[in-house]
């Protein structure tokens, strides 16, 4: 299997405070990998890496070429797309025009006229809100807004920062379900942090532990979600 991210020795600090140290893990075309650990072991951390908003060294190859030193903005152009922690909806623009500014590195308005179409389809809800002020909205009607805005960029690698935080089982389950279809209709791979790990391991394909900013242990998901000591020491459950 062809990797579309293969990241070796990554450190990132803020300041003097080093999070990561010297971690590697790698992510196949077309698959999802989960990120677990506790509060606190570099999983938000990590994605921002690959964004480039925080102080890195070591390799990302993405897509055979090295991010470590690009501009975020570029990093974006490149096809890596991220729902932060806490949404990031620009809470005082519509859901029509956060949808728009996701897709703002593209020029094609057909295209964009599809795509928007598609998330409303895959969202009703957000279809019924297009016109309505997004900081008005549900948290998981805002969750559904940041993933299709992510969507909009036609992204190669989506990472998602604890997508089920804070909303009710009905609507994470939902919101799983259509990532789901969209990794396997849409081939877009995705890298997911999230706390609930047999949330992450049940959609995930791969997995690693991160404590206390190294790797702790990886594999397949299915090996781990059934290892029972290791659901016990590492995972909580």
């Amino acid at each position: 299997m062809a990797k579309l991210l293969e990241v070796t020795r990554l450190s990132a600090a803020y300041g003097s405070v080093q999070v990561l140290h010297d971690i590697d893990f790698s992510l196949d075309v077309g698959h999802i990998t989960a990120i677990l650990g506790a509060n606190g072991a570099g999983k938000t951390t990590t994605l921002r890496s690959l964004c480039q908003t925080v102080r890195t060294t070591g390799s990302i190859v993405f897509d055979g070429q090295q991010i470590v030193g690009k501009a975020t903005e570029n990093v974006v152009r490149m096809g890596v797309a991220h729902v932060p922690d806490g949404r990031g909806t620009f809470t005082a623009l519509s859901v029509e025009e956060n949808l728009r500014l996701g897709a703002y590195v593209r020029a094609n308005k057909a295209a964009l006229a599809l795509d928007m179409e598609k998330a409303f389809t895959r969202f009703p809800l957000l279809k019924h809100r297009r016109h309505q002020q997004a900081g008005t909205l549900s948290g998981g009607e805002q969750q559904m807004l940041a993933i299709s805005r992510a969507l909009m960029l036609r992204p190669k690698l989506l990472l998602l920062d604890e997508p089920s935080f804070g909303l009710a089982p009905k609507i994470v389950a939902e919101i799983f379900d259509i990532m789901r279809t969209i990794n396997r209709e849409d081939k877009v791979s995705m890298l997911l942090v999230e706390q609930n790990a047999s949330l992450a391991l049940d959609l995930a394909d791969y997995a690693y532990l991160l404590e206390t900013g190294r790797v702790a242990l990886s594999g397949p998901s299915d090996r781990i979600k059934n290892d029972e000591s290791v659901r016990r020491a590492y995972l909580g459950y």
